[in-house]
C-alpha cells in the first residue's frame, strides 16, 4: 500500500488512478467503462475536504491530521460495467 506525507496544517490532493496502469500500460477500466459512483472515506482524525472523479481519476483533497499518525484513506468505485472495487493509501501526518 503506497504511504504518503503531509503537514497537519496542509490541504492536499491525493489521486486514485483507475485509468492508467503503471509504465503507461492500460488501467483498471476497460475502455469505454466509466465510473459511475465513488465514495471516498478518510480514518477519523484526518478530513476529507472533498472529492472528484474525471476521466478514471478520483481525487481526494484532505486536511488535518495529528503528527506522527498513520491514516487510512479509502476509494470505493462502481462502474458502468457494475464492478464495484477499493483502493487504499496511508497518509501519514509529518511536522514540515
Amino acid at each position: 500500500m503506497t504511504v504518503y506525507t503531509k503537514d497537519p496544517q496542509a490541504t492536499l490532493d491525493y489521486a486514485f488512478d483507475w485509468a492508467t496502469g503503471p509504465n503507461g500500460q492500460p488501467g483498471w477500466l476497460a475502455d469505454t467503462e466509466t465510473i459511475t459512483s465513488h465514495t471516498v472515506t478518510a480514518a477519523t482524525g484526518l478530513t476529507l475536504v472533498s472529492s472528484a472523479e474525471d476521466t478514471g481519476v478520483v481525487t481526494a483533497w484532505l486536511s488535518g491530521g495529528t503528527v506522527d499518525e498513520l491514516y487510512n484513506v479509502t476509494c470505493h468505485i462502481m462502474t458502468s460495467m457494475g464492478r464495484i472495487d477499493d483502493r487504499s493509501i496511508l497518509v501519514r501526518v509529518v511536522q514540515r
